[in-house]
């Protein structure tokens, strides 16, 4: 450990509600040398209210690379740096690792500064199971990729957490009844702790008649959460997956055979393929 080095705080913002900053959060904020900052036209209200005089620098996916060796020489000269990107907990779905990375690599001490997160506080409210859950973040744009994913997880026993945007949150929906089934129960929470706050919960086909039925809920930034499959349900799809690619296995190569058993009935692929080994 370089002990003339600064440290790096990797520092959870709100995401919404801007009473939700720590007090060591602020306190940080104030003291740090350099502020990476996934956009810093974005961060420069919060750091205006908390009264950082830091310099902010822009950390986002297309410089991070650029960005490291700079913020990682800063640190090793013994100044302080907060990592924060536009809203919530750094690394969750936003750049950031790569410094992390660097930073750890080069000796310096990295030190979290918990808070909002919008996956772990959706999840507080849904009213699903909690005890296991898995974070998918966002899925592909494009359609096709994006139900493949989906049916990956069909078979999934945990509670699936997926973030979305306004543009593309009913075509999402719609992919979530077609491949889990229009009575998998999905809650949608849009812009947590903001002013037009709304938690939806209910079938993936209530949801999307409620959503078509208020242009509103169409609008913001949006959480999507799916109830994992029940031990049943996810025994039937993985024999019936096991008995569609047996039947496609005797006229095509394993590995497109479990690609195709796999987008056809929800089975998770590699369970399917495993069989070929097996």
């Amino acid at each position: 450990m370089n002990e003339q080095a600064g440290r790096l705080w990797v520092v959870a913002t709100p995401i919404g509600n801007l009473d939700d900053l720590s007090a060591r959060a602020a306190e940080v904020l104030r003291g740090a040398a350099l502020i990476a900052a996934e956009d810093t036209r974005h961060s420069g209200p919060l750091l205006a209210r908390v009264g950082s005089r830091a310099q902010a620098v822009a950390l986002h996916e297309h410089n991070e690379r650029e960005q490291v060796a700079r913020l990682v020489e800063g640190l090793r000269r013994g100044g302080d740096v907060a990592l924060i990107s536009d809203a919530g907990t750094p690394l969750i779905s936003d750049p950031g690792f790569r410094l992390v990375r660097a930073a750890r690599e080069a000796g310096i001490e990295v030190s979290p500064v918990p808070g909002p997160c919008a996956a772990i506080a959706a999840l507080s409210v849904a009213g699903l199971p909690s005890d296991r859950f898995v974070f998918e973040g966002f899925l592909a744009a494009k359609a096709a990729a994006r139900r493949e994913r989906l049916g990956e997880l069909v078979a999934d026993t945990r509670t699936l957490i997926f973030y979305e945007s306004s543009h593309r949150i009913v075509a999402m929906l719609d992919d979530v009844a077609s491949v889990f089934g229009a009575e998998r129960h999905v809650v949608v929470a849009r812009e947590l702790t903001k002013v037009f706050e709304t938690v939806l919960s209910g079938s993936a086909v209530e949801i999307l008649r409620r959503l078509h039925a208020d242009a509103n809920q169409q609008r913001g930034e949006f959480v999507v959460l799916v109830a994992g499959a029940g031990g049943e349900d996810a025994d039937a799809t993985l024999a019936e997956g096991r008995r569609v690619f047996a039947l496609l296995c005797e006229e095509l190569p394993p590995a497109r055979a479990a690609r195709m058993a796999a987008a056809i009935t929800g089975a998770p692929r590699k369970q399917l393929y495993a069989t070929s080994s097996g």
